[in-house]
């Protein structure tokens, strides 16, 4: 008898042209046996490769960033993936812009499409396959009968690992030039923004709310990386394990208005963040999404506590 299955709606903007997901971030830092504690901590499957770590989520074949070692800690490049089809598309499009395209960083070997930013971050398209989700990921609320335990003891708490790379936030000195720039360029589209100060946009072949998020400051940086798990409980788990270790400074527990996640963050040891996130909104490819230009104080976050004052320091520019 032929299984009935469930329906699979379309993966992609049939004729529109646009990245699919953030395929992957490098970040360069001063110390690799600090990076590799605090990101094995945290969760991630760390694999040495020579001189750099291929940063992965347990059981996702999916290389989520690199690490390297340099004189101080920065975001160097963005990797963004595209549909085969469409990368010559792309470098036609590239070139009609006036887009100067450039060599790959030394030690990297691709024939992706490589240029600048406004603010100079280097970022890549590459054929590759969709790591954006097609379809929103689960996320589990569950109380226990009656006449059980809900929780387990502590010492019986589980090791929580991140499902994927949710998103990334970096820096810019000039939101709406960058907004225009990742609708021009790569083809994304606005979700919602703060006025000059916030912006976060998706992928119009099915992405998350953001993939990527654009905040105010005097020059690039990254501010955190986004990383799913499956509950509020993962979220609590994976904090307590975090502040066991030492790594005690962050924000959180909260929820945030846009995106409308559940959100914890852990400050790394050069003053960016790791995020554990669960249940952000989805845009799916069939969806328009309406943007909204949202006032502050009433679209950071809608419960929490209050956020460090330096959350939103840019500390690859003070360090």
């Amino acid at each position: 008898m032929t299984q009935i299955r469930g329906f699979i709606g379309a993966t992609r903007r049939p004729g529109e042209l646009g990245i699919h997901s953030l395929n992957g971030f490098n970040l360069v830092v001063p110390d690799m046996l600090l990076a590799e504690k605090f990101y094995g901590e945290f969760g991630l499957d760390l694999q040495a490769r020579g001189n750099r770590i291929d940063v992965h989520t347990h059981g996702h074949s999916h290389r989520w960033g690199t690490i390297i070692e340099g004189p101080r800690k920065r975001l160097s490049h963005l990797s963004f993936g595209v549909f085969e089809d469409d990368f010559p598309r792309f470098k036609e499009k590239l070139s009609q812009l006036g887009v100067t395209l450039l060599d790959p960083p030394k030690g990297y070997e691709s024939n992706g499409l490589w240029f600048h930013n406004p603010d100079g971050l280097l970022m890549e398209l590459r054929v590759a396959e969709k790591s954006s989700p097609n379809q929103k990921w689960s996320f589990a609320m569950s109380s226990a009968p009656v006449g059980t335990q809900g929780a387990p003891n502590r010492s019986q708490a589980p090791r929580i690992s991140p499902r994927r790379l949710a998103h990334i936030l970096i820096f810019t000195a000039d939101v709406p030039a960058s907004i225009a720039f990742y609708e021009r360029v790569l083809g994304l589209r606005l979700s919602d923004r703060s006025g000059d100060g916030i912006a976060f946009m998706h992928g119009i072949h099915g992405s998350d709310h953001h993939l990527i998020a654009l905040a105010k400051a005097q020059g690039p940086g990254l501010h955190h990386l986004s990383w799913d798990v499956g509950s509020i409980d993962d979220i609590g788990l994976g904090a307590m394990h975090m502040a066991d270790k030492g790594y005690s400074a962050g924000w959180g527990l909260g929820r945030h208005v846009l995106g409308s996640n559940y959100f914890h963050y852990i400050r790394d040891p050069w003053g960016s963040y790791s995020e554990y996130s669960a249940d952000i909104d989805y845009i799916p490819v069939n969806c328009d999404w309406r943007a909204e230009d949202n006032p502050a104080h009433d679209s950071f976050y809608l419960w929490g506590p209050v956020p460090p004052a330096d959350f939103a320091v840019n500390h690859e520019l003070v360090g």
